[in-house]
């Protein structure tokens, strides 16, 4: 493992555990939500602005990077966290699920992947070492390999092979990225729904050898019951003292189910794409601020919740400022929704560190039940 890239352990409750991810650049709180920032910029966001929700990492991404402005041209301005005015550490996907889900646009072999541009139809090739070339002139401090996102659904077969060539090439990212001082590494389990593949990627992943594990394949389309059933073994599968990160996770709930059985790090677009539409999380579950039940009410969103959009104004003003499509609605719901996701952590990470977590998590699932405040 890098040695300055360190995981500790501090707490377990039962599978779910809590601890300290170390960089060169601070410290990540485990479990830990990484708000999504795909071009350099969480939507809507200043860095500020989502350090003050109490992220400690962002992740960038590969795809959308190395087609504009290209990683290249970041390199020469400094790296992305200068580029991008955030100081912590950042993750960067290996733009591999972009390209896989370029279904018309791209034509895949073993070397790697040709694809057009789905901005202006250029022509780009995307290999194992092209991506880990890509990350390290960008600068994160956590590197993906390289794998193709196995569909669902899929067969036995499709997902068998999918998965061989994602170890393949997590083979060619390894030796590729070779041991740089300020970056870590982490490998991708994939295998679909299929425990003995899940398996047979984690032995391969292994052997290799990464500075942490991330189950892919997930958050496809198989919807909730499978992906925690596939949770239920996946997790375990990992080496246990290294961090688990499973991608392109979700919901609160999906992140409850998710730490009770073992992950240690997630991201997902919804908390800011959520904002932008008009829909907040909160403490009694979603809140549509678009309805017309809101146009009068001076409540704030939540009382209970101490960011910008809950002290400083109402319902009332939420809702004019959406249906006026005015640029401050995305503003303030999507600093809610990530201020609601870090304090849902925090809340997870002190849960387990009581030996508490199945309590809170039955209490949080029975205020999102009971639903929002009543009309007035």
């Amino acid at each position: 493992m890098n040695p300055a890239f360190r995981f500790t352990l501090e707490a377990r409750d039962g599978r779910a555990r809590s601890g300290r991810l170390a960089t060169t650049r601070g410290e990540i709180r485990t479990p830990a939500f990484m708000p999504v920032g795909t071009a350099a910029t969480v939507k809507a966001m200043l860095p500020e602005s989502v350090a003050a929700t109490g992220a400690d990492i962002l992740l960038g991404n590969t795809y959308h990077l190395m087609l504009r402005p290209g990683a290249e041209q970041i390199a020469a301005l400094g790296g992305l966290h200068r580029f991008m005015n955030w100081g912590g550490p950042i993750l960067t996907d290996s733009g591999g699920y972009q390209v896989m889900s370029l279904t018309d646009l791209r034509k895949m072999t073993e070397d790697g992947v040709r694809f057009r541009s789905h901005i202006d139809g250029s022509e780009h090739w995307l290999t194992p070492e092209r991506s880990m070339e890509i990350q390290r002139l960008l600068g994160s401090d956590i590197v993906m390999a390289f794998d193709e996102c196995t569909p669902f659904p899929c067969t036995r077969e499709q997902a068998a092979a999918s998965m061989r060539l994602s170890m393949r090439w997590a083979e060619r990212s390894k030796a590729a990225f070779g041991a740089p001082e300020r970056q870590a590494l982490f490998g991708i389990q994939q295998g679909s729904t299929h425990p003995a593949l899940r398996q047979e990627s984690a032995d391969r992943l292994r052997e290799i050898g990464f500075d942490g594990y991330a189950i892919g394949g997930l958050a496809v389309g198989e919807g909730q019951a499978v992906m925690f059933e596939v949770l239920d073994f996946a997790p375990d599968m990992l080496p246990e003292d290294r961090p688990r990160y499973l991608m392109g996770v979700g919901k609160p709930a999906d992140l409850l189910g998710a730490v009770a059985r073992g992950v240690d790090m997630f991201d997902c677009v919804l908390p800011t794409r959520s904002g932008r539409t008009g829909q907040a999380f909160t403490r009694r579950g979603v809140v549509n601020i678009k309805n017309a039940r809101h146009a009068a009410d001076p409540r704030p969103l939540d009382a209970d919740c101490t960011c910008p959009a809950c002290a400083g104004y109402s319902r009332a003003y939420l809702h004019h400022v959406f249906k006026a499509g005015e640029i401050v609605s995305s503003m303030l719901l999507s600093w809610h929704n990530l201020h609601y996701y870090q304090e849902l952590m925090a809340g997870i990470r002190r849960a387990i560190g009581a030996g508490g977590l199945a309590g809170f998590a039955e209490a949080t699932q029975a205020r999102w039940a009971a639903g929002d405040i009543a009309p007035l």
